[in-house]
C-alpha cells in the first residue's frame, strides 16, 4: 500500500508507519462472520450510532460526498450485504442523514423526496428495518433483531423562513435536526463560517419550535457561538451527535471543552466520531477514538458520552479505489465551499483498525481492556443516547 500524494524523498513519520502497518492487517481485523456478534461479550448491549448510515462504501460515488441531494433520487434498494452487516454489528439504531445538506438542489423539495424514499425503504424491509419514533422503538428494534432508523437532518436550510415546516417534518417522523452544516445559514453559523456570529433571531425561534415538537436539537457542525447560544436558548437538552474534542486536536469540527461541558450540564448527549479530525495528521486509529472518548468522559461525565461514527458499517474492500473517490470528494467539497480544515485527499474517513461489522464490539473490548467498567461501556455504546431520547422524545 502506498500513501497517495506523499513525496517519496520525505521520511515517513511514526504515525504514517502505524497507518501502513494497520492497513496491511486490516483485512484480518475487519473480517466479520455473522457469528461474531452472537459470540461477543456485548451481544446483549443496545448500540446506537448517533450519526451513521446504511451504505456500501464499495460503490462509493459523489452521491455520498456530503454535497447533499441534487434532486429526487431513485428508489433505494439495500444490498443483502449491507443489511447482513448491520445485523451482524449488533447496532440497534442509526441516526441516518436525510434530505438536503448542501449543493444546488432546492432544499425543501429534496428533503421531502428523501423522507418518502426512506419511508418506502422501511416498508420494503419490514423484517430488517424499523422507523424510530421514540426511545422505546430503539429497544424494540433490539428485541426484534432489527435496525432502527432515526430520521435526522444535517442542515436546517430546508426550513427556509417557515417555522411551520418544523411541525410538518416532525409529523413526518423526523426526530433530529442539526441547525447548520459547515457554512452559515438562516439560523446560525457553521463551524467554517468566518464570522462566528452565533444564533440569529430566527434561529432562536427555530430552537423554540423544535422544543415544542420534541425534536432533538443537534449542534454538530455548528460554530462555537451558535452552539453556545443554542444551548442557552433550548428548554430541553441538546446534543452534539458527531464530533471530537478540540482540546486534543484543534480543528473547527471538534468541540471545545466549554461546549461539551455545557451540553452535559443541561442533560444532553455528545457522540464521538471516527473521522480524520481526531488526529492532527488525519490518519485515525482506534486509539485516537478512545482518546477522544476518554477526554469527553472527563469533561462531560459517563452519562453523556456515546458514539456518532459519521461512517458506515460495511467495510471497504479496496482501500486504494476508495481513497481515489475520497480525493475527488474533497476537491468537490472545497469547490462547493463546504469543506472543513482537516479534510485531505489522501486520508480515509474512518479509523483504519476500527471498521466493518465488528467495530462497535472491538471498541467495547478496547475500552474494557483500559479499565472501563461494563456499565460505563454499555452507556457509551447506546445507553446514554436512549436516556437522552427519553428526555427529549418523551418515550
Amino acid at each position: 500500500m502506498t500513501l497517495k500524494g506523499r513525496d517519496p524523498s520525505m521520511p515517513i513519520d511514526a504515525d504514517r508507519r502505524r497507518l501502513i502497518a494497520l492497513a496491511a492487517a486490516a483485512p484480518v481485523m475487519a473480517a466479520a462472520p455473522a457469528a461474531f456478534a452472537a459470540a461477543s461479550d456485548w451481544k446483549d448491549s443496545v448500540i446506537v450510532d448517533a450519526l451513521g448510515g446504511l451504505d456500501d462504501p464499495n460503490f462509493y460515488d459523489m452521491e455520498g460526498s456530503g454535497l447533499g441531494a441534487s434532486g429526487p433520487r431513485k428508489r433505494r434498494v439495500l444490498s443483502p450485504r449491507v443489511l447482513d452487516d448491520a445485523r451482524a454489528s449488533g447496532v440497534s439504531a442509526i441516526n441516518c442523514t436525510l434530505g438536503y445538506v448542501a449543493g444546488p438542489a432546492e432544499p425543501f423539495e429534496a428533503t421531502v423526496s428523501d423522507i418518502a424514499l426512506y419511508d418506502r425503504m422501511v416498508a420494503d424491509y419490514p423484517d430488517r428495518l424499523l422507523k424510530v419514533a421514540g426511545a422505546a422503538d430503539i429497544l424494540r428494534a433490539k428485541r426484534e433483531g432489527k435496525v432502527g432508523l432515526i430520521y435526522g437532518f444535517q442542515n436546517a436550510a430546508m426550513v427556509g423562513a417557515n417555522l411551520d415546516r418544523i411541525d410538518m417534518f416532525a409529523d413526518l417522523g423526523v426526530r433530529i435536526i442539526q441547525l447548520t452544516y459547515n457554512p452559515a445559514n438562516q439560523i446560525g453559523d457553521g463551524s467554517t463560517a468566518p464570522s462566528n456570529r452565533g444564533l440569529t433571531d430566527f434561529g432562536r425561534q427555530v430552537v423554540e419550535r423544535l422544543n415544542a415538537n420534541r425534536v432533538m436539537v443537534d449542534l454538530s457542525h455548528s460554530g462555537e457561538r451558535t452552539c453556545l447560544d443554542a444551548i442557552a436558548a433550548s428548554k430541553q437538552p441538546i446534543s452534539i451527535n458527531h464530533t471530537g474534542c478540540r482540546a486534543l486536536v484543534d480543528l473547527p469540527r471538534n468541540k471545545t471543552d466549554e461546549e461539551l461541558r455545557l451540553v452535559a450540564e443541561k442533560g444532553g448527549f455528545v457522540g464521538i466520531y471516527f473521522m480524520p479530525f481526531l488526529h492532527k495528521d488525519g490518519y485515525v486509529t482506534g486509539a485516537d477514538v478512545i482518546a477522544h472518548i476518554e477526554h469527553a468522559l472527563d469533561v462531560c461525565g459517563e452519562d453523556h458520552v456515546g458514539l456518532g461514527t459519521d461512517g458506515v458499517i460495511t467495510k471497504v474492500d479496496d482501500l486504494d479505489r476508495y481513497r481515489a473517490a475520497i480525493a475527488k470528494e474533497v476537491a468537490a467539497r472545497k469547490a462547493a465551499g463546504i469543506g472543513a480544515p482537516g479534510e485531505k485527499p489522501d486520508i480515509l474517513k474512518f479509523a483504519i483498525d476500527l471498521r466493518g461489522p465488528t467495530q462497535f464490539h472491538d471498541l467495547a473490548d478496547r475500552l474494557k481492556a483500559r479499565g472501563h467498567s461494563t456499565g460505563r461501556i454499555e452507556k457509551i455504546l447506546g445507553g446514554n443516547f436512549v436516556r437522552y431520547g427519553r428526555e427529549v422524545w418523551g418515550a
